[in-house]
């Protein structure tokens, strides 16, 4: 497989679960990126414990988790707010966001924090089962169930604030 089929195969799919927990297109870019030019380096390493999907899906979670850690990132944020203070404006990713069809539901899955995020979006968006997701995260059934349950609690909660 052609470095271009590769990335044409999986990019786009890797790219909208990298902004599901970066919330910035370009650094969710760049997350994929990093992600697609390893694993397409390494494929002959691929072990097959699980899908080769899945195994992108741990990568891409892993590298956005290190994004997130990261002290730039933290500076971003905190500049980024700084900004909104004085300017009253929005991103662009806030306004697309904001204008499309399910704008709040969109809004309150990204409001919700990662542990719940991940688990509501890996179920609903990306439409993994239980056993899939624990493999992915690396944490037991139960766990995922548990999550899934608060994640949906906490989204029924916001949306009937949001009323």
């Amino acid at each position: 497989m052609q470095l271009e089929e590769f990335i044409r195969t999986h990019g786009e799919e890797l790219l909208r679960l990298s902004y599901t927990y970066v919330k910035n297109k370009e650094m969710a870019e760049d997350i994929v990126q990093d992600v697609l030019l390893k694993a397409y380096e390494q494929r002959g390493q691929f072990r097959g414990d699980a899908s080769y999907r899945t195994y992108l899906y741990r990568m891409t979670i892993n590298r956005s988790y290190d994004y997130l850690r990261s002290w730039s990132y933290k500076n971003t944020i905190l500049t980024n707010k700084i900004q909104d203070i004085f300017k009253g404006t929005k991103s662009a990713e806030q306004y697309v966001l904001e204008r499309s069809e399910n704008q709040l539901l969109g809004r309150v899955v990204l409001e919700l924090p990662v542990k719940y995020r991940e688990i509501i979006i890996l179920y609903y968006y990306k439409e993994l089962n239980i056993d899939e997701i624990a493999h992915l995260l690396s944490v037991s059934d139960n766990t995922v169930k548990t999550r899934l349950r608060r994640g949906r609690e906490k989204l029924r909660d916001q949306l009937k604030g949001g009323e």
